[in-house]
This record gives C-alpha cells, sequence and structure tokens, in this order.
C-alpha cells in the first residue's frame, strides 16, 4: 500500500511538483528507471545539482527543489560583469524566474539583456532598483496586502511586493495610510479581513503596524524604513516600536528590508492559498 509520503515523490503522485525545476528532475530519473538515459548521462546532467562555483559566486540551483522559490540576487556591491555571470548561470542551470535586488542602473541594463537574449519579459521596479527576469512564475496563490505608512516608504514596499509576486503569492498595494490620518486605514478594512498576510512598511515612528495588529486577521509582518528625521536614527525608531508592539501576531523583519518582508508574506500565502484551493 502505498502511503502519502510515498505517492508525492512520484510524478503521478497527488501532489504536483512545487516547480519546473523539480518537474524536469522527476523527467529525467523517470527516463532513467525506463532506460531511456544512462546513469552516466543523468549524472553528468546533475552534476550541478547543488551549486556552480563561479569563483566570485556559487550559484545555488538547488533553492528550486529545496523551497520552491526562486534564486534572489543582491547587486549592491557587485559589479555588472558579476550580476550578468550569476543571472547567466541561474537562467542556464534552472527553470525559475530570477529576481535581483537593490541593482544600479548598469545591473538593470545587463539584466534586461540576458531576458532578451533568453526571450523572456522582466518586471522592473526603479526605486527600490529591483528587477526579476519572469520565466515560468507560478500561479498567484493566496492574498498578500501590502501597507505603507507614507509615500516616502514606496520604494520599499515596491521591492516587498515584486519579491512576494516573483515568488507565486497574490499581492495588492496599498499606499500612505499612516496614522497620522486613520481615517485612511479604515476605508480598507475588507482588504485587511481577507488578507492572508499584511505587510506594514513604515518609517518614523512605525506605529502604523500596531494599529493593522490590532484589524489584521491575519499575521503582520512589520517592515522598519529608514525614512524619518533626525530622531528616528535612520529606522531605529521604528524597528524597536515594531518590535515593542503590544499587538499579537505583529513581526519585524530588518530596516529597509522589502525582500524578507515579501518572502515571508509569500510563504504565508502561498500556503493558504493551496489550503483553499484543496478545501
Amino acid at each position: 500500500m502505498i502511503g502519502q509520503d510515498d505517492r508525492r515523490d512520484t510524478p503521478n503522485g497527488l501532489d504536483p511538483p512545487a516547480s519546473a525545476y523539480e518537474a524536469r528532475l522527476r523527467d529525467l530519473l523517470s527516463r532513467v528507471a525506463a532506460g531511456e538515459v544512462s546513469p552516466g548521462e543523468a549524472a553528468h546532467a546533475l552534476r550541478d545539482l547543488p551549486f556552480t562555483d563561479l569563483g566570485f559566486a556559487k550559484v545555488d540551483h538547488h533553492r528550486e527543489l529545496r523551497q520552491g522559490a526562486c534564486e534572489i540576487v543582491y547587486g549592491q556591491g557587485k559589479t555588472a560583469a558579476q550580476v550578468t555571470g550569476i543571472v547567466r548561470r541561474l537562467l542556464e542551470g534552472n527553470d525559475g524566474p530570477v529576481l535581483v535586488t537593490r541593482a544600479d542602473a548598469e545591473q538593470v541594463s545587463a539584466v534586461r539583456a540576458l531576458a532578451r537574449e533568453w526571450g523572456l519579459p522582466t518586471e522592473e521596479r526603479p526605486r527600490p532598483g529591483a528587477v526579476a527576469v519572469m520565466r515560468n512564475v507560478p500561479q498567484a496563490a493566496g492574498c498578500i496586502l501590502v501597507m505603507t505608512a507614507g509615500t516616502s516608504d514606496l520604494p520599499v514596499a515596491e521591492e516587498a511586493a515584486l519579491t512576494s509576486s516573483v515568488m507565486g503569492a497574490g499581492v495588492e498595494l496599498v499606499a500612505d495610510v499612516g496614522v497620522a490620518g486613520l481615517h485612511r486605514l479604515a476605508g480598507h478594512r475588507e482588504r485587511l479581513a481577507r488578507a492572508d498576510a499584511v505587510v506594514v512598511v513604515a518609517g518614523m515612528e512605525g506605529a502604523l503596524a500596531s494599529v493593522v495588529g490590532g484589524l489584521a486577521t491575519g499575521p503582520v509582518i512589520a517592515c522598519p524604513t529608514s525614512i524619518g528625521y533626525g530622531a528616528s536614527f535612520g529606522g531605529l525608531a521604528a524597528l524597536l516600536s515594531m518590535l515593542s508592539s503590544c499587538a499579537p501576531g505583529v513581526v519585524c523583519v530588518n530596516i529597509d528590508d522589502g525582500v524578507g518582508a515579501g518572502y515571508a508574506a509569500a510563504l504565508v500565502a502561498r500556503r493558504a492559498g493551496r489550503g483553499k484551493a484543496g478545501s
């Protein structure tokens, strides 16, 4: 008798592959089992399964299989040639999207050129310097609401929203609903009620996270930003406020960490979305 875990590990099991990369690996293993591909040929095909060593970077190919998530390349501090080398290897060795964050104009141009070379579209967010090569993006599941306290917080919010959408989560972005005018937030009560996770992006004193935490029905991921006057200490005041929130269900990522907030929210939303689809 085949158990649930065994069925999940078979090509015709109950659960579909988590990614196109996993589907490709399953197809290769099935062909080995059928005698269509020799073990030596399969070993050659799998030689770079864990990672590729480029000297200046070890490119992780295994994340799509291990976590069902795309690889994220942090552009700051890298040369355009290094970003090009990493993204090219991911396009060659993997099947999913590639997200590059905190990229400068030269790096964005290089990623754009690579995408054209592969015949793939890109999604860009110029303010945070984020660019994604959109390949085999998972179908949107669940609902994430990204909210900003002010317009100045939008670059970090856009980074979070793009990260979540590339990972296969449904995303809505609501800007400028900070505590200086709570009536603006009140107009989005229905959205808060249906969201599987809420990302609150706020600088200054970061109070919006606590307010949303008292209204939302799902977890609130607070993301402090470095926006604010001198006493905000580059986001430290907002960070400490969010960490000290009295509202249960509020968790916090680092200052200006849109990627961390968007990634965590996507993990929640994807699970919630799969649960709703299967119910």
